[in-house]
């Protein structure tokens, strides 16, 4: 690639987000030349320098890029490509750029970028190019200039310690709705609500209780049936997820995680089990604990596939019958290429349904949702560009479907909004579900 981003034509016709727009209206160039400046001499050290002067521009990342695939092999969506068109430019003049420069540079960070790292894979040096993204984001972060609904989101968690400004009082009444519709099922069903010294912090995502409450229903069958010793708070801390991570609020994050990790100490709890979700098990199990100034976090932290594995393999739960559709799986970037949690997965669906046919490809080596890394969460504006830039995945979903399979299993939330607006784009037909789900249908209660 020749061209920097400020000399380069537009890519497509030009998406409007009031964030971007109206953050980057504050600006003059002198405050993006001092501001930057100063992100670059306080956070800008050998990490980052070593990676833009060792990249070789080889182009073996390209082939790795969903973004890339997706949009005709364009070298414009290439992982080395937006480097050089964003945080490579800004090093390279030392912060002297211009406000358009850095609105098309915002674009480019949080919407054509996951942060899904397959491009590091790939990579015969190692670069983190999900790394130089997030300091692109810092930066933006740092001028005012995010797009509007994540910035909206990272507001939620500034102002209620979740992301979807559930009130206290809504929180608790959720839980007790839960339990009250379990108990039909389950009589003797509790949810422990403040229990101390409980084996088992259960801690969920936002959209939970405000959209998918059934999720917390059926953990709660589940815990019940495996006679696990468990708990959930009524205070703040109760969510795990961090769009602040995404935005480049590193400050947020960090308190966010502060409130997380000191409600399940408060309330005695050996281990913190998470719900089905990836980026919020990142934040907590290996960002937001080292802004804390924690190599590994205070207790131990299990994402939901390590916990259903333990289950099932110690015969907690068991099986009644074993789901007769066939299914297929999507690995989710932070929990399997981030984790390694893909065996384990393979476990659990293989306990619970009768015939698994695996996408590819798959494992650490799957294809983004293009979801995740914030990217779904900077909203309705970004949409398209979002689903069409993610052809690649339908292309796998259809290799599947083609093999027989009905349903897709996708243990985490943003992969779950991401997949589904790829299986409605494509017209794929495909019945979409969480690893819960499937254990809730399939267990004997």
């Amino acid at each position: 690639m020749k061209a920097t981003a400020e000399e380069s034509p537009k890519k497509k016709e030009k998406i409007y987000d009031k964030g971007i727009e109206e953050g980057a209206a504050q600006l003059t160039q002198e405050k993006v030349h001092q501001v930057v400046k100063q992100m670059l001499a306080a956070e800008g050290g050998a990490r980052l320098k070593a990676y833009i002067e060792t990249c070789s521009h080889c182009g073996l990342c390209s082939e790795a890029c969903h973004f890339y695939l997706s949009n005709d092999k364009n070298p414009i969506y290439s992982p080395a490509g937006k480097v050089k068109q964003t945080i490579g430019e800004v090093v390279k003049k030392r912060g002297n750029v211009s406000v358009d420069f850095i609105k098309d540079a915002c674009e480019i960070s949080f919407t054509e970028c996951n942060l899904c790292r397959r491009c590091v894979m790939y990579c015969p040096f190692g670069i983190d190019v999900a790394y130089m993204m997030l300091f692109m984001r810092r930066i933006c972060h740092k001028l005012g200039v995010v797009p509007q609904y994540i910035q909206d989101t990272a507001h939620s968690h500034s102002a209620t310690m979740n992301q979807m400004w559930v009130k206290e009082d809504e929180w608790i009444d959720t839980l007790q709705w839960q339990e009250e519709e379990a108990q039909d099922e389950m009589p003797d069903l509790r949810i422990p609500i403040e229990k101390e010294g409980a084996d088992v912090f259960y801690s969920v995502i936002g959209p939970e209780p405000k959209f998918r409450a059934q999720l917390i229903y059926q953990m709660a069958v589940i815990m019940h049936a495996a006679g696990v010793d468990w708990n959930m708070p009524a205070t703040p801390g109760w969510d795990n997820s961090d769009m602040c991570m995404y935005t480049g609020d590193v400050e947020m994050m960090a308190r966010l995680k502060k409130v997380h990790f000191e409600t399940a100490m408060r309330l005695k709890n050996k281990r913190i089990v998470m719900g089905e979700c990836g980026h919020a098990f990142r934040s907590v199990h290996d960002v937001g604990n080292r802004y804390l100034g924690w190599k590994m976090s205070p207790l131990p932290v299990v994402h939901a596939i390590e916990f259903y594995y333990e289950l099932l393999r110690d015969r907690k739960i068991r099986i009644r019958n074993k789901l007769q559709q066939p299914v297929t799986f999507h690995d989710p970037c932070n929990i399997v290429r981030g984790r390694g949690l893909h065996e384990m997965a393979r476990y659990v669906i293989n306990e619970t349904c009768k015939t698994f046919i695996e996408m590819h490809p798959n494992r650490e080596h799957n294809f983004c949702c293009a979801a995740g890394g914030g990217v779904i969460n900077c909203g309705p504006p970004f949409r398209n560009k979002r689903v069409t830039s993610n052809r690649v995945k339908a292309d796998q979903l259809a290799e599947a479907k083609a093999k027989g399979a009905k349903i897709v299993i996708a243990p985490c939330h943003n992969c779950h909004g991401g997949l589904e607006d790829v299986i409605k784009h494509y017209e794929l037909g495909m019945e979409l579900k969480f690893l819960g789900d499937i254990i809730y249908e399939v267990m004997e209660k």
